[in-house]
């Protein structure tokens, strides 16, 4: 009895953590069934939990000490040791729905990417670091939502790309700030833009070619993810279905300001989201089509040029 109880209130502080973050994900995770949804959370929170982790240290050791513990406290949570409520309630979901420690690894070491690198000088360099912090907890939430065609994996990939280098776009001027950039300097030096034009917020000509050609290149990343999601999939997708809409939104939104990602953070209400997971839970219930989502299926949206990892 009481480590059930113990269990519940280490759920119950992952599921304060997702609330307070006013995450994306948080009404996709809605159209989960109970089970499911308190893997998610339990994920989730050990994603944010990890990727905090970059963040400069505040007297509790060095970055490096941090991820190494963090490593440690992993392998301990998959040993059934676990010590902190985040792994507790991880160790739960782990059980359930047999999560590949793999996966996590790979979120830590693109976590530990952000603590020894600040530029990306290839879009190859770039990928790498997209799937490790993306794909990886794209292909843990497919073995929580469940699915029968392996094809899924390939879906999770792409679209954990494409989430990815949405961030990137929409907080650019915040990673600036902190003297990052995402941008593969490759495409900054093909479009003439330089380190120093995205350090103090140009947008110049120069930088908005160099964003729409990044935002085609993040579309071909959410067309890719559409095409290849299996039919027979559908239904146990929905919640990624829905999460990749409400990136895409924010996408589509980057692209209607002009590519002026300075102003203001680029945000969706809250009302916009919860929308677009109803519609995507209302076509599934009344059997209608996906229908593919505005501007996707438009071929002139294709990147001019680009090399695939």
């Amino acid at each position: 009895m009481e480590g059930s109880v113990g269990l519940r209130e280490a759920f119950e502080s992952c599921q304060r953590l997702t609330r307070a973050s006013r995450t994306n994900f948080y009404y996709p995770f809605l159209l989960l069934p109970a089970r499911r949804r308190e893997a998610l959370i339990s994920v989730y929170a050990f994603c944010r939990a990890t990727d905090d982790l970059a963040d400069e240290p505040d007297g509790t050791g060095s970055r490096a000490e941090r991820i190494a513990a963090w490593r440690q406290e992993l392998a301990r949570t998959y040993e059934g040791r676990p010590g902190q409520s985040i792994t507790r309630s991880l160790r739960s979901a782990i059980l359930r729905f047999h999560l590949p420690k793999a996966h996590f690894d790979d979120l830590i070491n693109g976590v530990e990417m952000d603590t020894i690198q600040n530029r990306y000088p290839t879009f190859q360099g770039l990928y790498t670091y997209c799937y490790r912090v993306a794909s990886a907890v794209g292909l843990i939430c497919i073995e929580i939502f469940g699915y029968r065609d392996l094809g899924a994996r390939r879906y999770a990939e792409d679209l954990g790309v494409a989430l990815q280098l949405t961030n990137i776009l929409r907080d650019v001027s915040a990673d600036a700030a902190r003297d990052r950039i995402y941008l593969p300097l490759e495409d900054l030096e093909k479009f003439g833009c330089t380190e120093e034009e995205i350090l103090a917020g140009s947008t110049s000509s120069s930088f908005e070619a160099l964003m729409q050609f990044e935002c085609d290149r993040a579309r071909s990343y959410y067309r890719k993810a559409w095409r290849s999601l299996p039919r027979v999939d559908r239904s146990s997708l929905l919640a990624a279905e829905a999460m990749g809409r409400i990136y895409y939104e924010i996408l589509r939104s980057i692209e209607r300001r002009g590519y002026d990602v300075y102003s203001d953070r680029v945000r969706i209400p809250a009302v916009r989201k919860a929308g677009i997971a109803a519609e995507v839970w209302l076509r599934k219930l009344l059997g209608l089509s996906r229908g593919w989502p505005p501007g996707l299926d438009d071929s002139r949206h294709e990147p001019r040029s680009h090399r695939e990892p």
